[in-house]
């Protein structure tokens, strides 16, 4: 695939030129350097507040971040997450995915068997780092970019996925809106996220947030269901699944970027077992009828409808 056939400046909205190591906007008014890995860096500072405050916290704890990732309680629990994430995907062909909010990329090595080609798109340069140097297939590309203001042409992507992002952006249904314009007409939006429809998880959740040093209460907010679905419902985007898993486990195992206590778990004999035990529990408890909607995290799916 031609990466710059579906590509405008985020800003202009301009086409783009490929000039040595820069796009440039066809009207010479944007300029984007391509760096030494191959990254185009489409953001511009101040342009978006939530993507600049996310910038700058991302840079920052990009190796806590990265380490978290390799803890043996972390990966069991994240094996059992990226199941239940890749259930929705029964059947579901992908041409061309974009990951928004990428991170280190782990929806773009998830479905790496799925796709013709993936983006993988996030605001931390230092995050799009990591992801580089983990891909070994020449279909998969890094971009640097606000996801408010993402460098796609309008009905271009037939996937969005997101998996962790939304929970940091303030102006969610402008955030809905952009994948919406970059979808195609019955293209699908994948997500995993955190949510606190459950009175427990806010309140645990209000603690955990002023106490680590990680997190900012007033830049990031999980999500609730009737509100998701209604701004989604505003940008045509139809939801076909919303499924909560996780529970106390999840709260012990998944924290370890956040809570300096739960390093220490991956010292502990037997911590891969324990935690595979636990999501098996998690699981029992979220698959309750009672209990429907009360799970820590949502993996859930919506479809661009057509215009009629």
């Amino acid at each position: 695939m031609n990466l710059k056939s579906i590509l405008i400046c985020p800003y202009s909205k301009k086409k783009l030129n490929k000039i040595r190591d820069h796009f440039v906007s066809v009207d010479k008014s944007n300029k984007y350097k391509i760096n030494k890995k191959g990254i185009p860096l489409f953001y511009k500072e101040n342009i978006s507040q939530d993507a600049q405050i996310q910038k700058e916290h991302y840079d920052k704890i990009a190796n806590i971040y990265e380490e978290n990732l390799e803890y043996p309680h972390t990966k069991e629990y994240m094996t059992y997450l990226d199941k239940q994430f890749l259930n929705l995907f029964e059947n579901h062909k992908i041409n061309i995915l974009a990951e928004l909010c990428c991170g280190t990329g782990e929806a773009v090595k998830m479905l790496k068997k799925r796709y013709d080609y993936a983006i993988g798109i996030d605001v931390s340069e230092k995050m799009l780092s990591f992801a580089y140097d983990k891909k070994n297939k020449k279909n998969i590309q890094f971009i640097q970019a606000d996801a408010l203001r993402t460098p796609f042409k309008d009905n271009t992507l037939d996937t969005v996925v997101v998996l962790g992002g939304i929970h940091h952006l303030n102006d969610r249904q402008k955030f809905f809106t952009e994948i919406s314009r970059i979808l195609k007409p019955k293209g699908s939006f994948f997500w995993r996220e955190p949510v606190d429809d459950f009175f427990l998880w806010r309140y645990i959740r209000k603690i955990i947030y002023r106490i680590s040093p990680v997190l900012d209460h007033k830049t990031e907010s999980p999500l609730r269901y009737k509100e998701t679905i209604r701004q989604l419902k505003k940008c045509d985007l139809e939801v076909n699944n919303w499924n909560t898993i996780g529970f106390f486990g999840f709260c012990f195992f998944m924290n370890s970027d956040v809570l300096w206590f739960n390093r220490f778990f991956r010292f502990l004999p037997f911590i891969k077992q324990i935690t595979r035990y636990s999501t098996k529990i998690d699981h029992f408890i979220t698959s309750l009828k009672f209990m429907k909607n009360n799970g820590l995290i949502v993996v859930g799916s919506a479809k661009k409808m057509p215009n009629i």
